[in-house]
């Protein structure tokens, strides 16, 4: 049977206390992006993923992963396939003392114009109805414009890791990011100094820890 919902659970972590959340992008972003990748031998953490989810998560963050996997409809794997991906995903994040809470994928290819392929923000909308989070209190992580625009879309503000993985550079208002890094490590400090200080406004951009524009 065909898959036409957003594929997404209670995940392997406990339910957090709190409603603030990071919805963070998979591949390129949490771990290195190896194309079509279900073998979990090949799965690295990208350079400070430990550390910089550490410190979000002191700050009182969740950890949710929102990921397009149009490799489940191209038929390069099957939808359970990512289950071992999942399981070494938290072995690597366990000495950080960190867990990803839910895991929510898109297993649509581009042409079907699903709901829950970033850029639109159905993942996102998803993983806070069932797991009773703010979206306007969190934060959607990212490596290209599309997952901007996905959290912008979904009411989150958006973190762009600036590591070369976006190509097309197409822009408009709701794909204009609310920081820019250059590393996740970076993000990471970005979002807990805004949480700390509470003084930006929800439509500033902030590159290297300094507001940089508004919306």
């Amino acid at each position: 049977m065909a898959v036409t919902e957003p594929i997404g659970g209670p995940g392997r972590a406990s339910r957090a206390r709190g409603d603030r959340a990071v919805f963070i992008d998979k591949d390129g972003t949490l771990i290195d992006d190896v194309p079509y990748n279900v073998d979990p031998r090949f799965v690295r953490l990208a350079l400070g993923a430990g550390t910089a989810l550490a410190l979000l998560k002191a700050a009182g963050f969740r950890f949710v992963v929102v990921s397009n996997q149009p490799g489940i409809a191209y038929g390069r794997f099957g939808a359970s396939a990512l289950g071992a991906v999942e399981d070494r995903i938290l072995e690597l994040l366990a000495p950080y003392g960190v867990a990803i809470e839910a895991f929510y994928y898109c297993p649509h290819a581009r042409v079907e114009r699903c709901g829950c392929r970033k850029p639109s923000p159905g993942l996102i909308a998803a993983a806070a109805a069932d797991r009773g989070i703010d979206v306007a209190r969190s934060w959607l992580i990212g490596d290209i414009l599309d997952d901007v625009e996905a959290g912008r879309r979904a009411g989150c503000r958006a973190a762009l890791i600036a590591n070369g993985n976006e190509t097309e550079w197409f822009l408009s208002e709701l794909r204009m990011p609310t920081i820019v890094a250059d590393s996740l490590p970076q993000a990471a400090r970005a979002i807990v100094t805004a949480r700390r200080t509470a003084a930006e406004p929800p439509g500033s951009r902030r590159h290297a820890g300094a507001l940089v524009g508004s919306r």
